[in-house]
């Protein structure tokens, strides 16, 4: 069966703030959404509800599907050399991690914590690659890349599209490969 995700008339609260409501969006094998908005008005949340984990205010979220979430927490040991913290999860991944299209191979014997940002974030993207999961929720995917490193990661979203994967992406910088852009600031209370 093939992979799809569709969010139907969600509402998100956090505390007493209603962050956004009636948002709905349907996606099958080859389409993304990127969302956009400021800052404050619910990406990450969405992305968290899409994830499952976070319930809605209100309305569902049905995904056929693995799911891989890219975030800020990279789950990759701080103590650990890089080749040692991804090989922890070679146990659970389905796939391989691309260590050299992400232009890390070089940094295998390095502890994570000694990584910079940019490099993290690549390493965090060998790990989203190797669960296999054709539905992928990235939250702020491009913080921290130069512009080889935002190319890059347009080109891995560009072919996991054509592969028949499905995307959403929360960023503020514009995506080069998403199908459709989705203001989430419309949907603010």
């Amino acid at each position: 069966m093939p992979a799809s995700l569709v969010a139907t008339d969600l509402a998100c609260r956090r505390g007493e703030r209603l962050l956004f409501r009636g948002l709905s969006l349907s996606l099958g094998p080859g389409e993304a959404c990127h969302i956009a908005g400021t800052n404050g008005i619910g990406k990450s949340s969405l992305i968290r509800l899409l994830a499952g984990l976070a319930r809605p205010f209100s309305g569902t979220v049905k995904r056929d599907g693995a799911v891989a979430l890219l975030d800020e927490n990279h789950a990759l040991d701080p103590q650990a050399d890089l080749g040692t913290a991804l090989a922890f999860w070679s146990a659970l991944d389905t796939a391989d991690h691309p260590l050299t299209r992400l232009g890390i191979s070089a940094l295998i014997d390095v502890p994570v914590r000694y990584l910079s940002t940019g490099q993290k974030k690549r390493a965090a993207f060998a790990r989203l690659i190797g669960q296999g999961a054709p539905i992928w929720l990235l939250d702020e995917p491009l913080n921290g890349l130069d512009s080889g490193g935002v190319q890059l990661v347009e080109g891995l979203l560009a072919d996991h599209l054509s592969g028949g994967g499905i995307a959403v992406v929360a960023s503020h910088q514009p995506f080069v490969s998403s199908a459709a852009v989705l203001p989430l600031a419309e949907f603010a209370a």
